[in-house]
């Protein structure tokens, strides 16, 4: 695990990082609506001051990219300390089982120690039993008491136009 180095990524790493993401939407069934480009990545990942989102990537020892973490700050809370959303983790499946998950983690919760967080979150689908096995794992804990809610496409227009 040694050789598994977790680092921001950048703008080398753009087309690899843009692959794995879309290898999670094809896995997490989402692929018809993902959208995100490679332009997208960098106006919002690099470019922006401060980024719309962060990046952490592990290199493949054979080349490319063993896996990637996506997260952003939520920098007011309840806790009145900022809490870091972990968005999307993605290993390549060629370098499961190598650690590359858990390099990963271990990258965002030194990422939320630096920046005072209270709290780490993310969101893992029902059906995803191998996934929730490795967070709890890690000492996570499924947060029963909430229920995730959404509004998109003309939900959000109707509600605007202040006629749901």
């Amino acid at each position: 695990m040694s050789h598994l180095v977790p680092r921001p990524f950048g703008k080398a790493d753009v087309g690899p990082l843009l692959d794995l993401m879309r290898g999670l939407a094809v896995f997490e069934r989402y692929d018809q609506a993902f959208a995100v480009t490679e332009e997208t990545l960098i106006e919002q990942g690099i470019t922006r001051a401060p980024p719309d989102f962060h990046a952490m990537v592990v290199d493949n020892p054979g080349g490319g990219l063993a896996g990637m973490l996506t997260y952003h700050l939520i920098p007011f809370t309840l806790r009145a300390r900022p809490t870091l959303f972990i968005k999307e983790l993605f290993v390549a499946p060629a370098c499961r089982s190598m650690g590359v998950g858990r390099v990963l983690m271990v990258a965002a919760a030194k990422a939320a120690t630096t920046a005072d967080c209270a709290v780490v979150k993310w969101q893992v689908a029902r059906w995803n039993t191998e996934a929730r096995r490795f967070y709890e794992g890690l000492g996570a804990e499924c947060d029963e008491q909430w229920l995730d809610y959404r509004l998109s496409g003309e939900a959000i227009a109707t509600l605007a136009r202040g006629t749901p």
